[in-house]
């Protein structure tokens, strides 16, 4: 996992309401478009950064391409965080 890149990718609002939507389930690149009313080339940008990130992954389904939530990056994330935490017998 490169962090850097999964910290880039998150430190943007758009990049992150992408991942809320598609916490709901997959989605076209289309639909996401059209929720955020942003244009095609804005959305691929970020798109391209998060799958950059393996946040997201892509789908192909005949003439669509769809993306989900890559939900093991993020118990990647959590693990390594947890390295951070405190710990209740420190005083």
């Amino acid at each position: 996992m490169a962090l850097a890149d999964t910290f880039k990718a998150l430190s943007d609002a758009q990049r992150r309401d992408i991942l809320g939507m598609l916490r709901a389930g997959r989605m076209s690149a289309g639909e996401i478009a059209g929720k955020l009313e942003i244009t095609p080339a804005a959305l691929s940008y970020h798109l391209k950064l998060l799958k950059k990130a393996d946040l997201i992954m892509e789908y192909k389904e005949k003439n669509f391409v769809f993306y989900e939530v890559n939900t093991s990056i993020f118990d990647e994330m959590i693990m390594w965080m947890k390295q951070f935490g405190g710990n209740d017998n420190e005083t």
